[in-house]
Parts: structure tokens; sequence; C-alpha cells
């Protein structure tokens, strides 16, 4: 018997639980030739911002062991040129399209919202609270629980469609900041977004990344991504979608255990661009083997 996958984020229902993290699919037209959207659950795009983001200086991507360091600095050509070369490409596309929203300012994200709220094929949103905020330079959106409810609360009042909310894991407490965004009206959490780390030439004795430091990915931070996961989903009722390091389905499946009700696949898509489908048919494998009717039973199922 075919097992039951589709989860429920808000009002939205996605045909099986496994997305693409933003930053790491484009904008999904990109992987055309390479990986059937159609077995996703929901494509996230690359960050959209207001105006313009030129991002940050390069090189902007490092290996590591075990992952990678990115500095991208959310590079996109603004909401209206996305209005106009992308949107008209989710016209047929074959899964939900949920478009990550960035901002300079918490105001901004609302203002992506309003723009983009008419697109019938824009699903939902996921806020990009972990990007920099100029309006209080020492500190990210994420890592602020007053920040977090009235950015949340801006978007909420934008939109009918869910809002997802990205949570950092560069904060004290990721809980603390998981109840702020819930108790604002988010609709589900994602997390983790990248740590923060850095590498050093001995060469030059220079940091490897033109911004100096940058976001660490990949298998190594799947054991505090799954630690979070587990920490947030027992304090919030919205769904979380785990990701972190997640390369496999066994990966992922440790996340929906975990608690997660859905996961998002991210450095995993540049080392195999089939990843994420690789993965959406191995968790219906593994439900058809340990005899899972519905994915739900797996969902925080951890003894």
């Amino acid at each position: 018997m075919k097992p039951q996958l589709s989860v429920k984020i808000g009002s939205l229902m996605l045909k099986n639980p496994v997305c693409v993290a933003s930053g790491t699919f484009g904008y999904g037209d990109e992987f055309g030739d390479y990986a059937d959207a159609a077995v996703l659950g929901a494509v996230i795009t690359k960050t959209i911002t207001k105006e313009p983001w030129e991002g940050n200086a390069p090189p902007r991507v490092y290996e590591t062991t075990g992952g990678m360091l990115n500095a991208i600095g959310l590079q996109n050509d603004g909401v209206e040129r996305f209005l106009a070369e992308k949107v008209p490409f989710y016209k047929d596309f074959p899964t939900a399209v949920i478009v990550s929203v960035g901002g300079h300012t918490r105001a901004e994200y609302a203002e992506v919202i309003g723009r983009l709220d008419a697109c019938a094929a824009v699903s939902a949103y996921e806020l990009n609270i972990s990007c920099p905020n100029i309006e209080c330079p020492d500190r990210l959106i994420a890592q602020d629980p007053a920040l977090t409810r009235e950015t949340v609360t801006r978007a909420r009042r934008a939109t009918r469609k869910p809002v997802i909310v990205k949570l950092s894991p560069n904060v004290r407490d990721i809980t603390e900041i998981a109840v702020a965004a819930e108790e604002a009206g988010a609709d589900a959490l994602s997390l983790i977004n990248t740590l923060i780390g850095m590498a050093v030439d001995v060469t030059t004795r220079r940091s490897v990344l033109g911004n100096v430091t940058g976001g660490l990915s990949g298998p190594a931070i799947k054991p505090i991504a799954l630690r979070m996961v587990w920490e947030v989903a027992r304090k919030v009722r919205i769904p979380v979608i785990g990701m972190g390091g997640i390369m496999t389905a066994r990966d992922a499946i440790e996340f929906l255990i975990a608690g997660a009700s859905a996961v998002a696949v991210g450095t995993a898509n540049f080392v195999n661009p089939a990843a994420s489908a690789e993965v959406a048919r191995g968790i219906e494998a593994y439900c058809k083997e340990h005899k899972i009717r519905d994915i739900k039973e797996l969902v925080g199922s951890l003894r």
C-alpha cells in the first residue's frame, strides 16, 4: 500500500515532506535538466529583496571538512525583476513554490510580500530573518525575540498565505525565538540556517572568504541541527521544517523522528543535483518497508 506522505504547512498542503532549501536550488529553473521538481513537496526560492542586492565581495564559497562555507550575501535582482522574469516560469510549475523573503529593514519584508501576494503561483513565504539588518547592525533579527515578533507581525498582516520563519542557530536559546515567531502569527518554522564560521589561508594569512566570515552548512552541522529541531518541536505547536546537513533519506528521516513535519535539502544539491528527489523517494521506500501508513506516524516519534 502506498503510504500517505502529504503534510500541511498552514493552509498549504505539500504532496510530501521534502523541500529544497533557499539559496541551494536557485529559482527552480536552473535545476530543470538535473532534478524532477514534480517529485518534491516544494521549492523554496533564492531570497528576494525589495531592491537588487549585489552581495558580498568574492571569494564567496569555500569547501570545508564535512561541508562548505558561503558568504554570498543574498545577491538577487530585486522583487520587480523577480515578478517580471521568474514568476511567469511558475505558472505551470509541478510543485508548490515558497518564496524566501529578505530585507534591509523589518518593514521591507512586508513590502516584498505585498508586491508578490497577488501571484497565484506563489504558495507561501519564508522569512529569512537571519540576514543582516541595517536597522540593528549589531545583531540579526533572528537573534532578538522582539525584532522577530515585530517582523513576523508585519508579514502576517500583509498576507493570508502561510508565513514560515527561518531561524538562526547563532543564538543563546533558539526556542525563545521560535516561541516569539509563533506568537506573532507564524504558520511554521524552518531551522536551522547556517552556523557562522571562517577559514584561513595559511600562506597569505588572510581569510579565504572576501567577507572574512561565512555560513557553515553541510553534514558537519547535522547533529546541531537535529538537536535544535528536537528542542523547538517540543516547544511550539506549529510545524517545523528541519534542515542542516541532510544528504540522504536516512538523514531526513532522523529529522522527522526528532519532530520535524517536513525537511529541506540544501548543500547536498551542490554535490548531487538529484539529491532532493532521491530523498523524497527514499522516505517513501522507508515507510513502505516499515509499514508506516502515514508520514505523521513518524513525526516526533523519538523514544
